[in-house]
């Protein structure tokens, strides 16, 4: 009994990242390419513009957690759930999100075997929730992909809901908080993130640059000085403020909203699956 998956990696697909039971392939070209599409593909590949996989192993001990539409295939005896547990459960999901731009019920997988999700052009960020300290880790809207199924996931709002609304800014945020590994879809590479640290102090940003930080943070979102005349002088608006004492993912840079919708694919062509046995 069991299963057996060669070619899961090879010269073309390799392993660039793992963290507890999850693992990221990234594909050094896509060689699944037509006469018409060749150039752009070897142009992106050679600006690391490439698909990249998130593998989750289930052991029979864990589930994991997954937005909706996100699984591509899965070996062995995995079983998927809604993982609602009841009227009032299915409620607040529903409820958190409409407020956020994740899918309001996420499917649950538990069993043995392997978990494959959809290949995206977008970069994978893994992190531990835990190091992120009791409150957890807010995220940026749309970022979530995947987390152990022992991570809480919860909403939290800014403080200031009328400025959020003036600059056109989400009013509420996912947060995750507990013990597991998380995956998170990023714009950006995680080596070109800066890690801010707050001891008590204030960090100010212009734009949706931070892509996760300590869900205890207060996050407002205010003008840039005290006044309409000094924000006119600076030539700055308003800024998203993080106060308090945690930490802040910042991104320096940050692509262009049609490059990505014209590139990320995440209903791309299946991978084909070094070879892994489950279930034995």
């Amino acid at each position: 009994m069991g299963i057996r998956i060669n070619n899961l990696t090879n010269d073309n697909r390799k392993t660039v990242a793992s963290m507890g039971n999850f693992s990221v392939i990234e594909y050094e070209k896509d060689a699944s390419v037509s006469p018409m599409n060749a150039v752009d593909q070897y142009f992106m590949s050679k600006m690391d513009v490439r698909r990249r996989q998130v593998l989750v192993n289930l052991s029979g001990s864990n589930t994991v957690i997954t937005q909706a539409g996100a699984m591509q295939w899965m070996a062995g005896n995995i079983q998927p759930t809604t993982g609602v547990k009841g009227v009032g459960d299915f409620f607040g999901k529903m409820l958190k999100g409409a407020v956020t731009k994740e899918s309001a019920i996420k499917p649950e997988y538990t069993g043995v075997g392997l978990l494959a999700l959809e290949p995206t052009y977008k970069y994978i960020i893994l992190q531990d929730v835990a190091a992120w300290g009791p409150a957890g880790m807010a995220v940026e809207d749309g970022m979530f992909l995947a987390c152990d199924g022992t991570i809480k996931q919860n909403v939290v709002a800014r403080k200031n809901l009328s400025s959020a609304l003036a600059g056109n800014e989400g009013l509420f945020n996912l947060t995750l908080q507990g013990a597991g590994v998380a995956a998170l879809e990023s714009n950006v590479p995680l080596a070109e993130l800066l890690e801010v640290q707050l001891d008590n102090d204030v960090l100010k940003v212009d734009g949706n640059l931070a892509v996760c930080w300590t869900a205890s943070l207060d996050f407002t979102v205010e003008r840039s000085t005290k006044t309409l005349i000094g924000s006119a002088v600076s030539g700055e608006g308003l800024v998203n403020v993080y106060r308090g004492t945690g930490k802040v993912l910042l991104s320096p840079v940050a692509p262009t909203g049609s490059l990505w919708a014209a590139t990320n694919t995440i209903g791309a062509k299946a991978a084909a699956p070094t070879s892994n046995t489950f279930g034995q």
